[in-house]
């Protein structure tokens, strides 16, 4: 009796030596599939785009594809995470943030990058671009090229110019069509040398506030008027408080999309070629896109019966032309003629 209890006993510690064993083992897989798992995740690059504007805008769609695309082509190894409506950063914020490094990418006005590089005033001179082609021409060609590169020296990888649209004036309780119309009125700009004294000469009192403000200046009665584009007018519902729109496409909102330097440096060459390719199809989207909204929702304020539109003839234009032409006498005096000509052959 004796003995086979002996057996049992050398029976139970065998199995409860097998059992341990095996359970090690299948820690051992798991932790091995957990660990693979982790390294995967490691491996993932995390961009985080961060811009002002609503996800329905030209540049709020446009960011949203080139995260899909950017997803695509580097097979979900790289993941941009987009920030709309300034919910990481205002316009006043982003620029300092991209440079410090707490956000990869931004995609600013022209306006906020002039704070940076003064020649980029260029692109908020009026009446620069006769229609959307020359704005192409421009953003993806030679002058588009070399504007993206001055970002290089500031810490700054260029990588497109996008669009939304041309600027129109707007009045809260007529339309501007002559020149006069401005005098002593006040106007919301975006931070800009060139547009401030645009409104200036027209005789205005301009009063630079960020676009994140923007609607609750106007709930407050603050401005008699503004100058936006219609995605922007309309998307973000501007017309309730300034329903005299002028459709006069004297001037062009368009963003420069730029990303840490040194962020960019870090990323190995294929991850940079999918970006880049990434970047150009979207920028390509972005410039169809922008014109077909900005048209539709131009031909929605037309059936609204409390939106009052004017479209401004070219006799009205070129009084607001020449009006304004101090602002190039200026810029060629500070700057050069060079890259105005180069804008200007780009337009033939």
């Amino acid at each position: 009796m004796g003995r086979k209890w002996k057996w049992w006993v050398l029976l139970l510690v065998i199995g409860v030596g097998l059992a341990a064993w095996t359970g090690s083992r299948q820690a051992d897989q798991e932790r091995i599939v957990y660990d693979d798992e982790q390294r995967g995740l490691q491996k993932q690059i995390i961009i985080y785009f961060s811009h002002v504007v609503a996800e329905n805008t030209p540049k709020g769609l446009a960011a949203q594809k080139f995260a899909e695309l950017v997803e695509q082509k580097t097979n979900g190894r790289v993941k941009v995470e987009v920030f709309a409506n300034g919910s990481l950063y205002s316009d006043g914020e982003e620029l300092d943030a991209l440079l410090r490094g707490d956000v990869q990418m931004i995609a600013p006005s022209f306006s906020k990058v002039t704070e940076l590089i003064p020649e980029w005033q260029v692109l908020d001179l009026p009446f620069l671009f006769h229609d959307d082609n020359d704005v192409r021409r421009v953003f993806t060609g030679k002058v588009g090229a070399e504007l993206l590169g001055m970002l290089e020296e500031k810490g700054i990888k260029g990588l497109a110019l996008w669009s939304n649209g041309f600027k129109q004036m707007m009045g809260t309780t007529r339309p501007l069509v002559e020149p006069d119309d401005f005098r002593g009125l006040r106007f919301r700009i975006m931070p800009s040398e060139v547009i401030d004294k645009q409104f200036r000469l027209l005789g205005g009192e301009p009063v630079a506030v960020s676009f994140d403000r923007v609607y609750r200046a106007l709930e407050r009665h603050e401005f008699d008027g503004q100058e936006n584009t219609i995605s922007n007018i309309y998307s973000k519902g501007f017309y309730k408080f300034q329903p005299y729109i002028t459709i006069s496409n004297h001037g062009y909102l368009g963003y420069a999309v730029m990303m840490n330097q040194s962020f960019w440096n870090s990323l190995p060459k294929e991850i940079q070629q999918n970006i880049a390719e990434a970047m150009d199809e979207a920028t390509r989207w972005n410039l169809r896109q922008s014109k077909a909204q900005n048209e539709r929702e131009l031909q929605q304020l037309k059936r609204r019966e409390d939106v009052h539109l004017y479209l401004l003839s070219e006799t009205e234009k070129r009084r607001w032309e020449r009006k304004l032409a101090p602002l190039y006498q200026e810029f060629t005096r500070r700057f050069g003629s060079r890259l105005l000509n180069e804008i200007k052959k780009s337009d033939e």
